[in-house]
């Protein structure tokens, strides 16, 4: 499908100018004729019966259209003569990252982290997921280098007579422990290349700093020959974290030769191999790169990057930024552009840390072909695909019915002005036919309650949109944004059908459509400027300006980066520099990249940045410098902003069709954009056929026609309109497709209140571990939603809740007001899981009355107590573990009470042997970031209230609970059909204290009783586990049982009838020492839990707490260790499991602040139980103090083994050595703390999952 521009934008040069994006389902083209004039094609990605290749098609077809004086048929290497230039944007690379097809690879790094990229930073993607399930590796092999680095600002005296020193280019000093063995390296590698391995990934601890062992390893492999790809980390890039830049070596190693391969191949297609053809390609960042620097690590965001160029070249305008949407067939990315580019330095992608520069761009698996589906009441949209093949029912080619085939049946996409390339010859019009009559199947299911298949349709639409607009919510609100202020810009082949109504329920009134709005990408292209960056480490503090030497660092990048593209044929004076610093906080790792400009000092620019992202500035710390940045641009076409034209009114229309809206079918009349003149406007309901993409105007809506072409769309009936409320919520009646809508927009705001929490948060706890949890809850303390945190937390918080409602509700008490705040910590008392977690709850008010709670739940790293990290291995009563709150007001009449939680947080040291909080600041900063956490969720459910009517919300958070409760039910009543009405499981504690469970199963009701009478008495330690803790352990398991993505909420528990014995375990006196139950008993309960549902082995049954420090400092972790097996799994190694999922400090970071060395980290091969499926291993973290240091551990699995299932064998027990400086090994038992020295080592060795099923004959080691 071609078409031709009204107005010529740039003039010709008498070439053809060709940008084309080739995505994932189609291959976009965009081409500047010789005369100026621009066209646009859209072609199959892949059609293998017609052309080997889409880009190299498109080419010849354009070619063989508009040069007529040259022949250009297919099969033979395409003339070059006329081609002026070719940029391309690229899924190759994204597509060989997510489906693992990149080249056979191995990984060479220093010894003792050969499976770190495997533990990574040890947290599970999905909290529910029993089987842990990880993304796959990028390498085959792993390479142990023994070699090591240490950086000298902790080392004792006796290392500057022992190692040599030397000076890194960050000017730090690092010590030579050990330099790699050359010979045993060159074994290593000529094995490598004799089983067929072609890349290879070099990445050494510290070798950001000193990269002269890697350049080592890299001259031996190319003198050994035979790789395709040698990457080294600290030349991909230079950056501090060995995990991400371990994963961004292995992304350039795994994908470069892919891309070298798709090039070449690309290369042929063209006489001379395209070799006086300027080739360029779009990076992640937004910058074009010749061929022979675009590395796999660079081309991920190859193809949205450039449609975040495009529209931030022809929609913005100063003072009303963009939300960038595209919309595809697989996902849809956002992104946000207000007169400059947003980069990110680190993402994950398909599982891989990715740490280089990046737009800002997020991804939600949304496109138009998602699949849809009716279960578990509601209407589900995604994540699954019909991809490009078999595609949508309508394609014709036996598909899945998709968001595509809705809009085909709405008649929102109509088949007459849309190209015939469906069918199995790709010679047919969309099947309208076929699409209905998919809908029309899924009519006759109970779920449809009677809707017609329109009614369906719509329904699955309006799911459709509020799955893509939470990603848009998640990226202006979470950072501050207003946005309604911003403009949508719609792009990508389906995001014009879509964009008014989403702006609609985001309360957005502009929408912006390029005349090439279906190809955007590819136009970006053809606007984008050339780039080439260089970026080095260094470790230097802010003193008022950049330094001397800083000066000479910066202007040395800059020559260098403008050489890269003066070699490219640009003239030096087209060059633009821009110079950037890398700036933190002193003792934080949240470093912004700060450009230099003339306006404000750079520390001025930080503060002001910092201030925005996270809510505050931290006063008395010194600012450091991580890195310095240049990026060298020649600036690419911009075109020029014409003014709006004056309004000539409606068009004549070319058709009418019959589309379907919010009030059903309405004839709405059809235009075609070439036919639309220069102020022409349109009003809705209506329909604009564009060359390659169709705009549906909603309801309330016009379209004013700019003087390009490209429409600008008002859109009315936003968020000013006033909702009439229901006489009662008893007479709301449960729709699906708002159940849908309602579960999107909870969990949202759950999600965006953590994202607050993350943000403003200043303890390593919170904004780097992720030890919190958000929720919001009904007027009487049910929880409603709560988003994937920290599983220990999740029943937990709606008891602490209840109990806030009752106790400032009894007689006698103040009640609770607007402008207040409540805080409590109390295990027994209060719901709370153990003294560090503090839960800070906000009601939400509505014409005076409560109407919803909000509340956060985090753990902070000191509350007092007998020990350092309030976590001490040996308490025996709640005093010895910090500060308890049972009940107080933290804000009163909107004011902090700074004092009285003062008071409170430093009791502790009232008492013999204990010391109040040590760490007051932080603490202080954390309640305040969990208060801010939960404005920004008042904030969101109250528009939500003014959106839909507060008896519409409630009745849906009711609605909602039930949807979760009638799940579980069927779980209950399914497992009573198969396994009975009765289920039991016992387990026992290291010290024999049992944890005892009967399950019984009423089974046509799904009600149960879970009775854990003949558990064990409380316990004279710290193990025992408040009552909140248990009903977290269940209904974190009854949510992992259901198997589906329901909605988390106190439903779940509805048909649970509790029996916890009093003063149990698991019901201990509130004098109890618990700091331990919430750990350890905790995952113990999961395991008894799923045992007695044959759900799956026992994992490693700990969290592995281990507390460091000494007067100047604390530090606190919990660590991975192996995943039980299943029916149809094998357990992951290295992994948390169960009722936490915090992250692990990078080796890097950790010993650049703190004085320890990490010796290693890696998994304990071996320690997973054998079966038919294999328990994972657990892993081995092994540190040394570089001074002495107080070193807790609080453990379990110590005595007795994570249990197999079914005849499989169980996991090895966890263990705490001391390996002393003459060699000794001493056993640390379960609990201990000690004081250890310089040269001592504390080895951890975690619990490995027990096995499933027997163990196969013919597996067994002879005997």
């Amino acid at each position: 499908m071609t078409s031709t521009s009204a107005t010529t934008i740039i003039p010709g040069d008498g070439k053809f100018h060709f940008a084309i994006d080739r995505g994932g389902t189609f291959t976009d083209i965009h081409c500047r004729l010789p005369n100026g004039d621009e066209i646009v094609r859209k072609l199959l990605s892949e059609d293998p019966s017609h052309y080997q290749d889409a880009p190299t098609e498109g080419i010849r077809q354009v070619l063989a259209e508009f040069d007529t004086e040259r022949l250009y048929n297919r099969g033979i290497p395409v003339e070059t003569s006329q081609i002026g230039s070719i940029r391309m944007g690229t899924t190759v690379a994204t597509n060989a990252l997510l489906e693992r097809d990149g080249a056979r690879m191995a990984l060479l790094t220093t010894k003792g982290f050969e499976d770190l990229l495997e533990i990574g930073n040890q947290a599970r993607p999905n909290i529910f997921d029993l089987s842990c399930a990880k993304p796959s590796l990028l390498y085959e092999k792993t390479v142990a280098i023994d070699e090591r680095l240490v950086l000298a600002q902790f080392t004792p005296d006796e290392y500057r007579d022992r190692y040599t020193a030397h000076e890194g280019v960050t000017g730090e000093t690092v010590y030579v422990v050990r330099e790699p063995n050359l010979t045993a390296v060159r074994a290593v590698l000529e094995s490598l290349k004799a089983d067929g391995i072609t890349a290879i990934a070099v990445c050494l601890m510290h070798a950001y700093v000193y990269g002269a062992h890697e350049d080592m390893i890299g001259a031996l492999a190319e003198s050994v020959g035979g790789f395709e790809q040698i990457s080294l980390s600290h030349r991909v890039m230079p950056m501090v974290k060995l995990v991400s830049r371990g994963h961004t070596t292995c992304a350039a190693a795994y994908l470069t030769p892919k891309i070298t391969t798709y090039l070449l191949s690309f290369q042929k297609g063209f006489d001379a191999n395209l070799a006086n053809v300027p080739l360029t390609f779009m990076k992640s960042d937004g910058g074009l790169a010749p061929v022979h620097s675009f590395g796999g690590h660079q081309a991920i965001l190859s193809g949205p990057a450039g449609g975040v160029v495009g529209y931030a070249k022809t929609s913005y305008k100063p003072g009303f930024p963009v939300i960038g949407f595209d919309m595809g067939g697989t996902s849809t990315d956002v992104s946000r552009y207000d007169n400059a580019w947003e980069h990110v330095l680190e993402t994950v992608t398909a599982g891989v840390a990715i740490q280089a520069p990046q737009l800002d761009i997020h991804t939600v698996a949304a496109g138009g072909g998602s699949r849809l589906f009716l279960k578990r009441g509601m209407f589900v949209v995604g994540p699954e695909s019909s991809r490009a093949h078999p595609g949508p029912v309508c394609y014709r080619k036996n598909g899945y019915l998709a968001v595509t085939d809705a809009n085909v049946v709405l008649g929102r996409v109509v088949p007459r002005y849309f190209p015939s390339i469906f069918g199995p010859n790709e010679d047919e019009p969309l099947d309208v036919d076929g699409a209905r009559a998919a809908f029309e199947e899924l009519t006759k299911l109970p779920e449809a309650q009677g809707r017609s298949a329109e009614e369906l349709a719509f329904g699955f639409l309006q799911v459709a949109n509020e799955a893509m607009c939470r990603p848009i919510r998640n990226l202006t609100q979470m950072k501050g944004f207003d946005i309604t202020t911003h403009t949508l810009a719609c792009f990508g082949g389906a995001g014009p059908q879509h964009a008014c109504a989403m702006a609609k329920a985001l309360g957005m009134k502009r929408v912006f459509v390029h005349r090439f709005g279906g190809i955007l990408s590819a136009y970006g292209l053809s606007l984008a400027d050339a780039v080439h960056e260089e970026q080095e480490p260094t470790a230097e503090t802010y003193h008022g300006g950049i330094s001397e030497s800083g000066q000479t660092r910066l202007q040395a990048l800059a020559e260098k980066a403008q050489s890269m593209l003066t070699v490219q044929g640009y003239d030096a004076s087209e060059i633009v520099t821009e110079r950037f610093v890398n700036m933190r906080y002193e003792g934080t790792d949240n470093a912004i990249m700060i450009q230099e400009t003339a306006d404000a000092t750079l520390d001025d620019s930080f503060r002001a940045l910092y201030m925005r992202e996270f809510g505050f500035v931290l006063q008395g710390r010194d600012i450091l410098i991580d890195d310095y940045r240049v990026r060298a641009v020649v600036p690419g076409a911009t075109p020029p902003q014409w003014p709006s034209p004056e309004n000539i009114g409606a068009p004549t229309p070319i058709d009418t069709t019959k589309a379907y809206f919010e009030h059903g079918w309405e004839d709405v009349p059809v235009y075609k954009a070439e036919d639309l003149l220069p102020g022409h406007a349109v009003k809705g309901p209506s329909i604009i056929v564009q060359p390659i993409s169709i705009v549906v105007l909603e309801i309330a809506c016009e379209a004013l026609v700019t003087a390009t072409g490209d429409l600008e769309i008002t859109v009315g009936n936003c968020h000013e309109q006033v909702v009439e409320e229901e006489s009662s919520e008893a007479q709301i009646k449960e729709d699906p497709v708002q159940l849908s809508i309602f579960a999107h927009r909870f969990m949202g705001i759950a999600e965006q209140m953590g994202r607050t929490l993350q943000r403003t948060a200043i303890s390593v706890n919170m904004k780097e571990r992720l030890d919190f949890s958000c929720a919001l809850f009904t007027k009487n303390g049910g929880l409603v939603a709560n988003a994937p945190h920290i599983p220990v937390h999740l029943g937990a918080m709606e008891r602490a809740v209840s109990f806030q409602v009752e106790y400032w509700n009894s007689e006698g008490r103040e009640s609770i007001k607007e402008g207040e705040v409540l805080v409590s910590n109390h295990p027994q008392l209060a719901g709370g899981s153990h003294l560090p977690d503090i839960t800070v709850i906000t009601p939400v008010f509505h014409e005076g009355k409560i109407i919803f709670f909000v509340a956060s739940r985090g753990h902070h790293a000191d509350i007092g107590g007998i020990a350092p990290g309030s976590m001490p291995p040996h308490s025996n009563k709640l005093e010895d573990e910090g500060a308890m709150i049972i009940a107080f007001k933290l804000v009163r009449d909107g004011k902090f009470q700074e004092e009285g939680i003062t008071e409170i947080l430093q009791s502790p040291g009232k008492l013999p042997g204990n010391s109040g909080t040590r760490n007051l600041r932080d603490n202080m900063s954390d309640l305040r970031a969990q208060v801010a956490a939960n404005n920004s969720g008042i904030r969101l459910l109250t528009e939500l209230v003014q959106e839909h009517g507060l008896h519409h919300v409630e009745a849906y958070m009711h609605f909602i609970q039930k949807n979760a409760e009638i799940l579980v039910r069927r779980m209950l009543r399914d497992f009573c059909k198969e396994h009975g009405n009765r289920a039991h499981a016992i387990d026992f504690m290291d010290d024999g204290s049992p944890i005892e469970l009967t399950i019984d199963i009423d089974p046509n009701t799904g009600s149960a009783t879970f009775d854990f009478t003949g558990t064990g008495p409380q316990v004279l330690g710290n193990h025992n586990a408040p009552p909140a803790v248990t009903y977290s352990a269940v209904i974190y398991s009854l949510r992992s049982l259901v198997a589906e993505d329901i909605p988390l909420n106190q439903g779940c528990l509805a048909p649970i009838t509790f029996i916890i014995p009093q003063n149990c375990l698991l019901n201990p006196s509130s004098d109890a020492g618990v700091v331990g139950g919430n750990v350890l008993t905790s995952q113990r309960v999961v395991d008894v839990v799923l045992k007695a549902f044959q759900a799956c082995a026992a994992s490693q049954g700990c969290m592995n707490n281990l507390t460091f420090g000494d007067k100047e400092f604390g530090y606190y972790e919990t660590i991975a260790g192996g995943v039980g097996a299943g029916p149809s799994w094998d357990g992951p190694s290295g992994v948390h499991t169960h009722c936490t999922n915090t992250r692990i400090t990078d080796p890097e970071i950790l010993e650049r602040r703190y004085p320890v060395l990490l010796q290693e980290f890696s998994l304990r091969r071996g320690s997973g139980g054998r079966g038919r499926h294999q328990g994972g291993d657990g892993v081995v973290r092994e540190l040394e103090p570089l001074r002495p240091l107080t070193m807790s551990i609080l453990s379990e699995r110590r005595t007795l083994h994570p249990y197999g299932m079914a005849g499989g064998e169980d996991g090895a027990c966890g263990k705490n050595l001391l390996v002393r400086k003459d060699g000794i090994t001493v056993n640390m038992g379960g609990r201990c703390s000690s004081s250890i020295n310089t040269g001592e080592r504390l080895r951890i060795e975690t619990p490995g999952g027990g096995g499933y099923g027997a163990f196969p004959e013919e597996k067994k080691s002879p005997s």
